[in-house]
């Protein structure tokens, strides 16, 4: 599941402390280019991937390109 934007606005950086707000985040991956809106931090740039992001969809996607 996606992160909504009034979750990622109750999330602060770790790194920094400074508030999350969604960004267009690009991935690179055996030549794809995906475009997704997820939460990164306003200072630093970090991204927060969560785990059912990171396991789930990203995963399915990773498997399908590896087959192809």
């Amino acid at each position: 599941m996606m992160i909504s934007l009034e979750e990622a606005q109750q999330w602060a950086c770790d790194a920094c402390g400074k508030p999350l707000v969604m960004r267009e985040v690009v991935f690179l991956y055996l030549n794809g280019t995906f475009h997704v809106d997820l939460p990164a931090c306003s200072e630093c740039d970090f991204v927060f991937i969560n785990e059912e992001l990171a396991t789930g969809k990203m995963a399915e996607v990773e498997g399908i390109l590896e087959d192809k």
